[in-house]
């Protein structure tokens, strides 16, 4: 396994698909439950190895220190808490400005992620929601746990507890065919949301990665108007099909493993509002943040000015865990500008916010992405001067561009544009039980393998936080 190239840590890879994961799987179940969460310890720290080898140390030191200072916590010693929510922050905050503004130091691989799940597991475990003091391996095992490390979802330790298949319930309390039949029954629906996330992966967001990348190889400051709003679409939509596809992945596998389905999206753009938008979007990050950070400040129950002065924190510190650069705090400025007016201005009147508020989400929520994924202000002023030519040309420059790039990636924009609509993945779902639509998504799996074998992996984008 150690000789699998990097992109092993691509769940999209057929490395990944075809030779760790079912060998990782045949290994796991083949032992008793007692030895499950060092099987998944052990399986999970080679992954990271594979991906970030560099890194291994610095990601073994963290879970080090909070094992060590997990003792203390669990006594409900509140300096202790303190000590290693800022020993864990302060290594967030290190390596994500060493990034972007020192020389040569790399991001350790999914640091953003799981030092969010080692502060909220000590939260947790200070606070008295764990009842039970985990252990080495359990601890390793949900610190490191791959189907998460990389990019997410951030799992709470309460849902790690929820997996019969490492707490023993399973296999004590079940005869052997019965224990079978629920393996199996968990492999089935676990690699049918993992189908479903690779179809979104390979089959649009790769497309529109394609799309993108040609927008920039005309030059930001040389695309026509509708080519720009057009481009923001088209990031808009990869940006989500390749992250609600990695989480479907990452679910998918988990319940493979036994753990709960994490949802992680829920239909964003079909909220009424920026603020809903987000309550939607990366449900996980969004409930962290509101848990441990949001509510512990006081949330909205201290008045307009608090909840606006709370509101500002948890989005520049929502910022700076998507990357320290300017184009981030420009992100979340934007958004935060536009969270502020509904809840003050606009929820006054409800028609306004209805109306407002789906506007902000499908005109300027993908106006907000292009901050999101141009990182040089120059090259994003062009890109806005283009969306919104207020001096010099903007439908005049390069205007075949548009229906040239429209015709190459047209349907594969539709294809995204039909997913958004919540009826059309809720019938997938409804449905998942069915002869017929099992058929459909192994069909789907086997196509998606077929385009993955042809080209290079393209890593899922929020690899790089």
């Amino acid at each position: 396994m150690l000789q699998i190239s990097g992109n092993m840590i691509n769940f999209s890879d057929l490395s990944f698909i075809f030779r760790f994961l079912p060998i990782f799987l045949i290994v796991y179940y083949g032992v008793p439950y007692r030895f499950r969460a060092i099987v998944l310890s052990l399986g999970s720290l080679v992954f990271y190895a594979v991906g970030d080898i560099r890194n291994l140390a610095v990601f073994i030191i963290c879970i080090a220190i909070n094992y060590l200072i997990s003792f203390k916590t669990a006594e409900r010693r509140g300096a202790f808490l303190f000590l290693i929510v800022v020993l864990d922050a302060t290594m967030l905050a290190f390596f994500k400005l060493a990034f972007s503004y020192g020389q040569g130091i790399m991001l350790p691989l999914g640091i953003s992620f799981f030092i969010f799940k080692m502060i909220s597991f000590q939260a947790d475990l200070y606070m008295g929601k764990i009842k039970k003091f985990p252990g080495f391996w359990n601890e390793l095992a949900y610190f490191s746990m791959f189907p998460q490390v990389t990019q997410g979802p951030i799992m709470r330790y309460e849902d790690y507890l929820k997996n019969d298949l490492i707490s023993g319930e399973a296999d004590m309390f079940l005869i052997l065919k019965d224990r079978l039949i629920l393996c199996f029954e968990r492999l089935e629906e676990g690699l049918f949301w993992f189908a479903l996330g690779f179809g979104m992966k390979i089959l649009i967001a790769d497309h529109l990665a394609m799309m993108w990348n040609d927008i920039g190889t005309i030059g930001y400051e040389s695309i026509s108007t509708p080519l720009a709003w057009a481009g923001a679409a088209c990031y808009s939509l990869n940006l989500y099909f390749d992250f609600w596809g990695y989480s479907l992945m990452a679910a998918g596998i988990g319940v493979c493993l036994g753990f709960p389905f994490v949802e992680n999206f829920n239909h964003p753009y079909a909220a009424g509002s920026v603020s809903e938008f987000y309550r939607r979007w990366h449900v996980t990050l969004g409930t962290w943040f509101r848990d441990y950070v949001y509510i512990p400040l006081g949330g909205s129950k201290k008045g307009n000015k608090k909840t606006a002065i709370n509101l500002v924190i948890v989005w520049l510190l929502t910022g700076f865990w998507h990357g320290v650069t300017f184009n981030f705090l420009i992100w979340c400025l934007a958004l935060l500008v536009m969270i502020l007016a509904e809840k003050f201005i606009l929820s006054k009147k409800e028609i306004l916010l209805k109306l407002i508020g789906r506007i902000n989400v499908l005109i300027l929520i993908p106006v907000t992405w292009i901050a999101f994924a141009i990182n040089s202000t120059s090259d994003l002023k062009n890109y806005l001067l283009r969306m919104f030519p207020v001096n010099g040309p903007g439908v005049a420059v390069n205007p075949g561009d548009f229906s040239k790039l429209s015709g190459m990636y047209g349907v594969f924009m539709v294809a995204g544009l039909i997913l958004l609509i919540p009826a059309v993945f809720d019938f997938v779902n409804k449905h998942r039980e069915k002869t017929v639509m099992k058929l459909a998504v192994l069909i789907l799996f086997w196509i998606c393998a077929c385009f993955a074998s042809m080209k290079a992996g393209n890593p899922f984008m929020y690899l790089s936080f």
